[in-house]
């Protein structure tokens, strides 16, 4: 029984981005309609309302059709089972990758739920420089970068991650 309470703590941060990551793109969807903007700070920080129907950086969005939904939607499925699967087989001792792990698992889930709801994901935070923008993202982004530098800074500086 201690393993799999252990194993639903190490679970929580994937449950606080999902609710986190839905939350505000709610916010998003209710204060903003699409294309809209709201200026933070001035000349490097927006709020907008954007849909990706593709993947990270709007890579694949000019396919923009019912399969490529689908196509997305079950990548990010069979992704998200073998990250679990992944997750599993840690040691209890091994929280940097559960942590890590964690957080792609909450960033993939919460845009697989954009994805099946809306056919698109919901971005809004747009970071940009003079002309220079970054391609709006969302908590779910954030998540999924966050936890993947994690773990590759976990594996490449703990060795009995390695194995």
């Amino acid at each position: 029984m201690s393993g799999v309470r252990t194993r639903m703590i190490q679970l929580s941060p994937a449950f606080l981005v999902i609710i986190l990551d839905q939350i505000t793109k709610l916010a998003v969807i209710r204060a903003l309609r699409p294309y809209d903007a709201i200026s933070v700070i001035p000349g490097f920080f927006n709020l907008v309302h954007v849909r990706n129907p593709g993947i990270a950086f709007g890579l694949l969005s000019q396919l923009g059709t019912a399969w490529s939904t689908l196509l997305l939607c079950a990548v990010t499925t069979a992704a998200i089972i073998l990250l679990i699967l992944w997750f599993t087989r840690l040691k209890d001792s091994d929280q940097r990758a559960a942590f890590a792990l964690s957080l792609i698992i909450g960033g993939a889930v919460g845009n697989l739920i954009d994805r099946v709801r809306l056919g698109e994901v919901v971005d809004f935070l747009d970071f940009y420089v003079g002309s220079f923008h970054w391609p709006a993202f969302n908590v779910a982004d954030s998540a999924v970068t966050v936890g993947t530098l994690w773990l590759a800074l976990s594996i490449l500086f703990n060795p009995s991650a390695k194995k």
